[in-house]
């Protein structure tokens, strides 16, 4: 018995043990009482709908990120081609969301440049090995890394330091990143640089980022 199966029993179980016990403590009618066991058996098949369909999409797993706990966008390697045009309103950047459903930048690491996604559920900024060399990054990818849970299993990631990165009006120093070739193509804008902003967000379809 794998483990869905076990749980679906332990739900059963219960269920017949509260129509019971409910059923015993009223002592009605025979019809009343049947039309409450259906109810009560109706309930739990509901509830247990529920968990299944959250286990489906992960909202019960219990899955939980490496150091910093870092998501599933890692494993994106397909950067879509070409971008929705980005727009400045006021101080705040406006980035329409693209193709794929998700929010593409182009920005700058140290003067070159670099195409971002932002996510964020991860907690770091990260950079994929092409993009870490083009701006001039010192790593050493046979150093000793941090280990980061990602969709593809575990992987090993440098971490580096990124002098000055810029996308639009925004700018920032002294950035942490992690390197990988785990990562592809993808380079990702996380956490630590959004708690930077003042205020981010989506909005009528866009992502919105204030400095």
């Amino acid at each position: 018995m794998n483990g869905d199966q076990a749980m679906s029993s332990l739900w059963y179980v219960l269920a017949l043990v509260l129509v019971g016990s409910a059923l015993l403590a009223r002592r009605g009618p025979l019809g009343g009482l049947m039309r409450m066991a259906v109810l009560w058996i109706a309930i739990f098949a509901a509830l247990l709908g529920l968990f299944k369909t959250g286990e489906k999409f992960g909202l019960f797993s219990g899955r939980t990120g490496g150091e910093g706990g870092e998501p599933a966008s890692f494993s994106r390697n397909d950067v879509p081609t070409p971008l929705p045009a980005v727009r400045v309103e006021g101080q705040a950047l406006r980035i329409p969301i693209a193709p794929d459903g998700h929010y593409w930048v182009e920005g700058m690491v140290n003067g070159a440049p670099t195409r971002f996604l932002i996510d964020s559920g991860a907690s770091v900024t990260a950079l994929s090995v092409t993009s870490a060399r083009a701006s001039g990054l010192n790593f050493d990818l046979n150093a000793p890394g941090v280990s980061m849970l990602t969709a593809n299993g575990k992987i090993d990631a440098k971490r580096a330091n990124i002098a000055s990165l810029s996308i639009g009006p925004i700018r920032a120093s002294d950035v942490d990143i992690v390197i990988s070739p785990a990562f592809g193509d993808v380079n990702v804008i996380g956490m630590n640089m959004l708690s930077r902003l003042k205020s981010w967000g989506v909005q009528d379809g866009e992502m919105v980022l204030t400095p």
